[in-house]
């Protein structure tokens, strides 16, 4: 008996070890399929505002013809911003970035877009404008609850497999730190707002 003890010690030692790494990697995987589902909502989040533009564009082109400048912009940002897409597997802080600067020029052309809309009072009235602006209101929402989602999904995913011991395991099964949403640059500061 003794002389099997030390492969008896051996055989706990590697069905331990096994079940850690096990355990370990499927839960990382667990945290990354998460975070990846949180991505792909707010892609459709980000979808469901390009999709509600080319309607808000048709309604203040009727109003608004001479505005063409304008109406342009959004359309050539909406372009731009569906152009711009992430695999969930792969998002990294630059693609990140990219798909971020994209976005932010269709926000910035639809705020755009918005502040031409107070010169036409008659516009501000019409039913169908009134709708799609709410529904793009709605929508903003739904982007920002969606980003704090998947932030704070990949938060979770990224702590779990950079806590010691869990990050050794994490190099060895190839899990990357996954970006986060940040905040456009200069939005710390608040508008200048003048009447």
């Amino acid at each position: 008996m003794k002389k099997f003890l030390p492969w008896i010690v051996i055989g706990i030692l590697a069905i331990g070890l096994y079940s850690w790494g096990k355990g370990f990697n499927n839960t990382a995987v667990e945290y990354e399929a998460d975070a990846k589902t949180e991505w792909s909502k707010v892609e459709s989040a980000y979808q469901r505002r390009a999709d509600l533009i080319p309607n808000l564009v048709a309604t203040v082109k009727g109003y608004a013809a001479h505005e063409k400048e304008t109406l342009e912009g959004v359309i050539k940002a909406r372009s731009e911003a569906t152009k711009t897409t992430i695999n969930a597997g792969d998002l990294t802080p630059e693609k990140m970035a990219q798909f971020q600067q994209a976005q932010q020029g269709l926000s910035g052309a639809l705020s755009k877009l918005l502040v031409t809309v107070e010169r036409y009072p008659e516009l501000k009235a019409d039913k169908s404008f009134l709708e799609l602006q709410s529904q793009l209101e709605g929508t903003e929402n739904r982007i920002n609850v969606t980003r704090d989602r998947f932030n704070d999904a990949v938060n979770k995913y990224d702590i779990y497999t950079t806590k010691f011991p869990g990050k050794i395991l994490a190099s060895l099964f190839g899990f990357e730190e996954m970006a986060r949403f940040k905040s456009a640059p200069g939005s710390e500061n608040a508008p200048k707002v003048e009447f």
